[in-house]
Order: C-alpha cells, then sequence, then structure tokens
C-alpha cells in the first residue's frame, strides 16, 4: 500500500502531505507534507520501491505563503514567483498528487483515509502502510457579524492573496483596516502602505507583535505610527459593518468605529487537527500533535507529521510550542521524508527564532520572552542598549534597540529581541546559534564576531547587550 501524504503543510505556508509504498500516503502539499517529505522519501527509496500518494485541498501544492504579503505589496511581481513546484512536477517525480482534494477522515486502526473531491463531490477510501499528516494551520477568525462579508480578507493561501488583490482592484477607496498587529499584520500593513492606502491596524493586545515583551512592542508601535499608520492597541473587535451593498465599510470596536474599503485579518494561525483529533490522534497544550523526535506520532509507528499542524521542544525552556514557521516545516519534511523512505533523521527542537520588516524597520526575536520566563519558573535579569548597525561615522549607520534576558546566577541565555533600521534583523542569527549551544551571557561576550565599520561597530550590538546581560547577571 502506498504512503500518503494528507492536505496542507508550512509555516506561515500552507499545511501538506506526506509519502508511502503502495506505500503510503500524506494528507497536505505544502512545506512539510507532500513537499518536501514525498521528494525526499523517493530520493531515499527510488523511483519504483516507494508509491507515493498525496492529497491537496487546493488549487496549489508546493508554494511560500510567506511571500503573499511582498506579492500583494508589489515587491513580488508575480503568484506564479511564489510557486516552487507544480502539481505537474510532483508527478513527473511518480508523486500520486490529487488535487482539489480534502481528505475528511483518518481510520487509523484500519489504516486508510477517507478524502473528497471538491469539484465532483466524489468520495473514496485509500488504504496506506504509511501515513504523513500535514494539515497545516487555520487562520483565526473571530464570530463577530459581517466577518464573512465581501471585503474581508485572510491572507493564508495563494488564493487568498489573489481574491485580495482583486478586491482592491475593483474598490475604489482607499482606506484598509488591518486587524491583528503579529507578523501578518503588520506585514500586510506595509504591502497596503505600498499601495497607497491609508492603513488602520487594529490590535487586542497592549503593543503590536505579542512575540515581543512590551517595552519593544513599543518601540514598533511608534515606528509605525511615524509611517503615517494608524495604531489601535487595546481594541476588541465587536463587528464588520457593512453597506447598502453588503460590502464592508468599517470595522467597530467597543469603542470606535473605524472606516475600511477593504478589511485584512492577520490575527495569527491555531493547529489544524480536527481529522487527528477525531481520530484519537494526541494532541498538545496548544492543540498541535505531539511527536518524537523523529516526528512520528507519540504512539503510532507508522504515523509521521510535521509542519503547522504539531507541537515542537523548546530547547530554552523544556516544554511543547506552537509556533507556524515555514523554516521548521521544511525541516520537519526532510526528517519525515528520510524516516518514510527507510533511513534515520531526527528534528531536535526549536528556539524560536522569527524576523519580520514594516517598510524599513526589521523585528526579530529568539528564545523566551520575560513573561515566557516567568512561566517556564525561570529567575532571569534583563539588559537594554540602543546602538547602531555600522560604525556610528560610517554613512548609513542606523539605530537599534537590542534586549537580552538572560537566567539570574547562571548567566545562561535565555532570549534576544531586536528592532532597528536596515541591518538589525539577521543579528538575531547569532543569539539563536548561542541559545542553540547553550551559552551563557559572559561566554558571547568573547565571541569572535566579523567586523568593519561598514558592517559593524567594534563592539557589535549583540555583543554590547551581552556585557550588559553579563553586568546584571554579577550584580544579581
Amino acid at each position: 500500500m502506498p504512503t500518503v501524504f494528507p492536505d496542507s503543510w508550512g509555516g506561515r505556508s500552507p499545511g501538506g502531505a506526506a509519502p508511502g509504498r503502495r506505500a503510503g500516503g500524506g494528507v497536505g502539499g505544502g512545506a512539510g507534507g507532500g513537499w518536501p517529505p514525498a521528494p525526499q522519501a523517493r530520493r531515499m527509496r527510488g523511483p519504483d520501491e516507494l508509491e507515493i500518494v498525496a492529497f491537496e485541498r487546493g488549487h496549489f501544492s508546493s508554494y511560500s505563503a510567506c511571500g503573499i504579503p511582498y506579492w500583494v505589496g508589489g515587491e513580488v511581481t508575480g503568484r506564479d514567483e511564489l510557486i516552487a513546484r507544480t502539481p505537474e512536477e510532483h508527478r513527473e517525480r511518480s508523486i500520486d498528487l490529487r488535487m482539489r482534494t480534502e481528505v475528511t477522515e483518518l481510520d487509523v486502526e484500519g489504516g486508510r483515509v477517507r478524502s473528497r473531491e471538491l469539484d465532483t463531490g466524489t468520495e473514496a477510501w485509500t488504504s496506506y502502510d504509511k501515513l504523513v499528516i500535514a494539515t497545516g494551520a487555520r487562520p483565526v477568525r473571530p464570530r463577530i457579524p459581517g466577518i464573512d462579508a465581501p471585503g474581508v480578507h485572510g491572507v493564508q493561501t495563494l488564493d487568498d492573496g489573489q481574491a485580495l488583490l482583486d478586491s482592491l482592484a475593483a474598490t475604489p477607496g482607499r482606506r484598509a483596516v488591518v486587524v491583528g498587529a503579529g507578523y501578518i499584520g503588520v506585514e500586510m500593513a506595509e504591502a497596503l502602505i505600498r499601495r497607497g492606502y491609508e492603513v488602520t491596524v487594529v490590535n487586542r493586545g497592549p503593543e503590536p507583535m505579542s512575540t515581543l515583551d512590551p517595552d519593544m512592542g513599543r518601540l514598533v508601535h511608534e515606528a509605525m505610527t511615524g509611517m503615517g499608520i494608524t495604531m489601535v492597541d487595546d481594541a476588541e473587535v465587536t463587528k464588520i459593518l457593512t453597506g447598502d451593498d453588503g460590502r464592508a465599510r468599517a470595522v467597530a470596536t467597543t469603542s470606535d468605529e473605524y472606516p475600511a474599503d477593504v478589511v485584512v485579518l492577520g490575527i495569527g494561525v491555531r493547529p489544524e487537527t480536527s481529522l487527528a483529533r477525531a481520530a484519537g490522534l494526541p494532541l498538545g497544550e496548544h492543540g498541535g500533535l505531539l511527536t518524537d523526535l523523529a516526528m512520528r506520532v507519540r504512539g503510532h509507528e507508522n504515523i509521521w507529521a510535521g509542519g503547522d499542524c504539531v507541537e515542537v521542544l523548546d530547547l530554552v525552556s523544556g516544554r511543547e510550542r506552537h509556533i507556524a514557521l515555514g523554516t521548521h516545516a521544511n525541516k520537519h519534511g526532510q526528517v519525515i521524508g528520510t524516516n518514510a523512505g527507510g533511513g534515520y533523521a531526527t528534528f531536535p527542537g526549536v528556539v524560536g527564532t522569527a524576523v519580520s520588516k514594516v517598510c524599513d524597520l526589521e523585528i526579530a526575536r529568539t528564545g523566551l520572552r520575560e513573561k515566557d520566563a516567568r512561566r517556564a519558573g525561570l529567575q532571569y535579569v534583563s539588559a537594554t542598549i540602543e546602538s547602531t548597525s555600522r560604525a556610528g561615522y560610517y554613512p548609513g549607520a542606523a539605530p537599534m534597540t537590542v534586549k537580552m534576558i538572560a537566567e539570574r546566577r547562571t548567566g545562561r541565555l535565555l532570549g534576544v529581541q531586536i528592532v532597528g533600521r536596515e541591518g538589525a534583523a539577521k543579528r538575531v542569527d547569532v543569539a539563536a546559534v548561542a541559545l542553540t549551544a547553550g551559552m551563557t551571557v559572559d561566554q558571547m561576550t568573547a565571541l569572535d564576531l566579523g567586523y568593519a565599520p561598514p558592517f559593524s561597530p567594534v563592539w557589535d550590538p549583540v555583543l554590547v547587550a551581552a556585557r550588559k546581560s553579563s553586568a546584571a547577571v554579577r550584580r544579581g
């Protein structure tokens, strides 16, 4: 029987499906499901030894959903630039990819999945030896009046991006409201600013970017306001108001209304594990599937899962987390494809590194926030410094703020957040490596980082923060 991959995989990219010989099958066609697990499994076993069936409910298979805001904003000129492999290219690799086909039931005991062709309604069972679940994440969509009105858009898939672009082209007004101020929210705010819209961002939290501590989120708020974006924090959306034509015309909160010709939802995502839950597979605190280091679903020898539908180990706190990022999903896919193909690979965990931008403001974080450290029962010290991306005298030097969190007494690095202009965000990678290695902030001060005036001050901002953190640890 085949290896089966059910439907949709990704990380800020779509969900996916997986491999099998009369192998098996997979649910999902994004980064974690059929792609790359299926090609990786094929490479492990060859074209004749593994029968692979994959199901994808959408119109596209392997693409970067992370790039949708930049396509909407015009920096990426066309949809096809975001597509890594077409369905035809997957089929050329002997992968039986069934597009516009949704998996509706997992029969774990019987080793089969039920699917329905969305265009015809035809249903069928497919048996498997090995199953890969890559059903991705579903966007949070509050149950409020008007949420399904024309002019209200999510941005999870390429179809969503195209629908938003069509809506922008057909709507004469130039006012946009973005609901949510996480990664997608701030990136969509930039996209709409680039298209000449008056943008209001309505955010439930006290500051944008809840992945940062509030003091760092305040820097993002101030910068976005300086770009001409109207920021509304601590606001609960209660309804989408519609006009006589039924289209969205405003977003209402508990205290005010904000006119809108288009509304974009960027509230976040949750693991799409309804199939897994119904099948009795183990789920974690955040609703994601639980797996071992080989990405095998716990307690099930021939079922794997990866991408946005799983929870992974946080190497800093030691707890399970749900982090929807394409970087993780692609690594999951490689591990799953290797193991489903008869090899051996593991995914050890994450430190929670992410970067984003809004116009020329760069935002980065890795590791724990202060509240994450408290929740994990860790005592900590924090230090915040201001520096520049280059030597202060060198043309183009831009300001940046670095916040570093370290464990009290031991000095172990716990987390880093960076907000700044050009050259700020990717500095977080130094901290990500230090976190993975379990380094202390004192050890970090001796790191031999590259220096020249066009690239950095003589003391890199991350090292300045490490020095200040090390001093705080000693005082503590």
